[in-house]
């Protein structure tokens, strides 16, 4: 079980995850790189003139080999989720950092996309909820528009707007699925408007 399924709650779903976009490991690669480069070269001669040099220069080659295993580390843990219930931004290794928004506190979504950004798919998303966070940014992250549509997709339904393709209820499943939806309304996850309408929509599937 990876990191972010233990974060989620009963009944909540992934539904879409992305990250920040590989153009910004970009720099560090080129500058790893350029290094890599510079210090086998001077090994090259080193082995010429001095071949304690050359072993030197092997070990320095560690230095920019580890850096750049270390950025891309950080970067595949760092995560940019949409649930049925929240947006989630999980970042850190070893130490971990959570930051979710419910969807309930959405307001409104920002998004900015410059010529480059849209050639190659990566945008800056802002999040402006009713929280005392106030407004979440994520910047440079891939697939912006299909993070922004799944957000406001799952807001939607969460608001009583029914999901595509519902199929048919399983008649042994309703008493189940009943008493999950009334712990909802119970711990004020959801109105007694919004149980009524669930409940009315789960029987006319039987």
């Amino acid at each position: 079980m990876g990191y972010v399924e233990m974060l989620l709650a009963k009944d909540e779903r992934v539904v879409f995850v992305t990250r920040q976009h590989w153009l910004g490991l970009l720099p560090t690669i080129l500058v790893d790189l350029g290094l890599v480069l510079v210090i086998m070269t001077l090994s090259i001669f080193g082995f010429i003139l001095s071949p304690p040099f050359t072993l030197w220069g092997l070990l320095l080659l560690l230095v920019p080999v580890g850096h750049l295993l270390i950025r891309l580390t950080i970067w595949g843990n760092e995560q940019y989720v949409v649930t049925n219930r929240r947006v989630m931004e999980v970042r850190g290794i070893f130490k971990k950092y959570v930051s979710d928004s419910s969807l309930e506190k959405v307001n409104d979504v920002v998004m900015e996309q410059s010529a480059l950004g849209r050639l190659l798919d990566y945008g800056d998303v802002r999040i402006i909820t009713g929280s005392d966070i106030g407004v979440n940014s994520f910047r440079r992250i891939a697939h912006p528009i299909r993070f922004k549509t799944a957000m406001l997709d799952q807001k939607a339904y969460l608001g009583g707007f029914p999901m595509p393709e519902a199929e048919p209820a399983d008649p042994e499943e309703v008493p189940d699925l009943l008493a999950r939806l009334d712990d909802l309304r119970q711990r004020g996850v959801i109105t007694e408007e919004e149980f009524e309408r669930e409940k009315r929509e789960l029987l006319e599937r039987l």
